[in-house]
């Protein structure tokens, strides 16, 4: 559900005066969050800001199209590797003979390739 428009977007005080700061200064300063919920606002635009995924911290570089969403969207918490589904069917066809990356004896034949499979539709109603 989104944030109540009477309570306004949620910014925490602590990194806007780091923004306020750093803005001021002019300097080319990177500014470390653990502050995920928080929303990026106007005057975070051009800025770089490191956000803590749990791990470590990842940099985002502040865009005018990142206005309006939660810093937290632009460090992902989790590592996809891949699906474990994936994992057992690399494995059985990485044990087919004639399967790409498994070697064959020298001169034994390509395998064949699998014939096209065709489905019979059923005449319908009027056709002839």
């Amino acid at each position: 559900m989104a944030r109540s428009i009477r309570k306004g977007p949620y910014v925490a005080q602590c990194l806007l005066d780091r923004v306020h700061k750093v803005k001021s200064s002019g300097k080319r300063e990177v500014i470390k969050t653990w502050k995920r919920a928080s929303l990026v606002v106007p005057d975070m635009v051009g800025l770089t800001i490191e956000v803590h995924d749990g791990r470590k911290f990842v940099s985002v570089f502040i865009t005018e199209n990142m206005v309006g969403h939660v810093l937290g969207e632009f460090a992902p918490t989790r590592t996809f590797r891949l699906h474990s589904g994936q994992r057992k069917a690399e494995k059985v066809v990485a044990g087919a003979p004639g399967a790409p990356g498994v070697p064959t004896a020298p001169g034994a034949p390509a395998a064949p390739a699998a014939a096209p499979t065709v489905t019979p539709t059923a005449p319908t109603k009027g056709s002839s």
